[in-house]
C-alpha cells in the first residue's frame, strides 16, 4: 500500500488537493483525510501529482546501436522525465520486422522494472520500402502500430495495399511523412506532399491513420480538414516543434526540420482546437560524434513536460489539465493502457512535478546516453520530482 498526503491532483478532469491511496499497484481511494502511515506526505511543499507520461514515439536503439541508447539508459533517462510507457519505433540493427524481435525489446524493458514498452513494427521488411509479406502475416490486432519511421513508404502501390491490411487486421499506421523526392531540396515539399497522400488512402481505405511529428501549417491544416470530414486520422506534435523555429540563429537538425514562427504558431492553434490528439517527444538520442556528421534527432524524452509547460502553459495557451490529456490521457487510450487519469481503478502511474521554481536544463546531467539538445541551458519551469509506477517510486531527485 501507498498513500500520498497533502498534494495538488491535476488531471484532464479534475485540479484538487487530497490524498491518494494505492493498493495493488491501482489507485484505490481519492479524497481527504487518508487514513494510513503516508509514504509521501508533501503537506510543505507546493507539488503537483499528474498522470504519468505516455510516449506514443520514442528511440532506445536497442537492438544495435547501443551506443547510442539502450533498453536500460532509455527506459532511466523516461522516469526521469515523468514517462511510464513508452511507444519504441522500429528502425534499429535488426530492424524490427517481426514478432521475434518486438517481444524481445519488450520482455527486456520489462524486466527493467521502470516503464511499460510497447514496441512498433516496421511497415515494410527492413524499411526497404516493398516487403510487406510480414504484415499478411499477422493475425487481426495482434500488434498496436505499424511505421516506417525515418522515412515515408515512396511506392503508393505498396502504401495502399499496408492500408488495405491494417483495415483488415485493425492495425494504426503511424505516418512518418516525408517523400523522398524533395527531402534535398524542399523539406516542406516532403512532408507536405506524403502528408496528402496518406490522407487520401485514408479515406479511401478506411484504416486508422496517425501522423508523427506534424511541423507544418500546410499539413496540420489538411489534418484539421480531414477530421472534420470524419477520417479516421489522429496526430501528434513534438516539444521541440512547438519551443524553437529554424530561423533566429537556430538551425538544429532534425527531421521534420524547426520550422518558421508560422509554423509553430498553427500548432499551437491546432492544440487549442482539439485538432492535435498527442504531444510525443521523438526522443532521438545520439552521440556528438553523430551530431557532427549531420544526425538529425533530439534527446528529448527528459526535458519534454518542462519545455511544454513552459511554452504551453506559463503563455496562457493552454491549461495545465489541457496539457496532461495531451502527453498523459489520450496517449494512454492510444496504446490502450489503464493510465492518464487519476481515478479509482486506474494503474497509480504518476509524475509529481514543482511547477513555481525556473531551473536551467543541462544536457551533461541527462540520463540518457544522448545528450544531443538545442535547449541546453534554457531556463523553464515544471521539475519532474518524482515518478511513480504502479505504487512504487522509480525516480526520485
Amino acid at each position: 500500500m501507498m498513500i500520498i498526503k497533502n498534494i495538488n491532483i491535476v488531471d484532464s478532469q479534475q485540479n484538487i488537493r487530497c490524498d491518494i491511496r494505492v493498493e495493488n499497484g491501482l489507485i484505490a481511494e481519492v479524497g481527504e483525510h487518508i487514513q494510513g502511515t503516508p509514504c509521501l506526505d508533501f503537506a510543505s511543499h507546493d507539488y503537483y501529482l499528474v498522470p504519468a507520461f505516455t510516449d506514443l514515439h520514442a528511440h532506445f536503439r536497442d537492438p544495435g546501436f547501443t551506443y547510442k541508447e539502450d533498453v536500460v539508459s532509455g527506459s532511466r533517462a523516461a522516469v526521469r522525465g515523468g514517462y511510464t510507457a513508452v511507444n519504441l519505433m522500429p528502425n534499429t540493427q535488426p530492424v524490427c520486422s517481426n514478432l521475434s524481435i518486438k517481444s524481445d525489446v519488450e520482455k527486456r524493458v520489462e524486466a527493467t522494472g521502470l516503464v511499460f514498452a510497447n514496441q512498433t513494427l516496421s511497415m515494410t521488411k527492413d524499411l526497404a520500402g516493398c516487403d510487406i509479406s510480414h504484415l499478411r502475416a499477422l493475425a487481426p490486432q495482434q500488434v498496436l502500430f505499424v511505421s516506417d519511421d525515418g522515412k515515408g513508404v515512396a511506392d503508393d502501390e505498396v502504401m495502399a495495399e499496408i492500408f488495405q491490411i491494417c483495415k483488415e487486421k485493425q492495425i494504426v499506421i503511424m505516418s512518418h511523412a516525408e517523400d523522398s523526392r524533395y527531402s534535398k531540396t524542399d523539406m516542406r515539399q516532403a512532408e507536405n506532399s506524403m502528408t496528402f497522400r496518406d490522407l487520401e488512402l485514408c479515406k479511401k481505405y478506411g484504416a486508422r491513420l496517425h501522423f508523427c511529428h506534424v511541423s507544418t501549417i500546410e499539413a496540420i491544416t489538411a489534418i484539421a480538414e480531414a477530421k472534420l470530414q470524419g477520417v479516421p486520422v489522429t496526430c501528434e506534435v513534438t516539444p521541440h516543434h512547438l519551443s524553437a523555429t529554424g530561423v533566429q540563429g537556430n538551425h538544429y537538425r532534425v527531421n521534420p526540420p524547426l520550422r518558421d514562427s508560422r509554423d509553430v504558431e498553427a500548432l499551437i492553434a491546432a492544440i487549442q482546437n482539439g485538432v492535435v490528439d498527442a504531444i510525443a517527444t521523438d526522443h532521438a538520442p545520439h552521440t556528438t560524434d553523430d551530431k557532427n556528421n549531420g544526425a538529425a534527432g533530439i534527446s528529448g524524452i527528459e526535458t519534454a513536460f518542462a519545455l511544454c509547460y513552459t511554452h504551453l502553459v506559463k503563455t496562457g495557451a493552454i491549461t495545465l489539465s489541457q496539457l496532461i490529456r495531451l502527453m498523459s490521457e489520450t496517449p494512454s487510450q492510444m496504446m490502450n493502457l489503464n493510465k492518464g487519469k487519476i481515478q479509482v481503478g486506474k494503474m497509480a502511474d504518476f509524475a509529481v512535478v514543482e511547477l513555481n521554481t525556473p531551473y536551467h536544463i543541462h544536457a551533461d546531467s541527462f540520463f540518457s546516453k544522448g545528450k544531443n539538445t538545442p535547449f541546453n541551458g534554457w531556463s523553464v519551469l515544471g521539475q519532474v520530482i518524482y515518478t511513480i509506477k504502479e505504487g512504487k517510486i522509480v525516480y526520485g531527485r
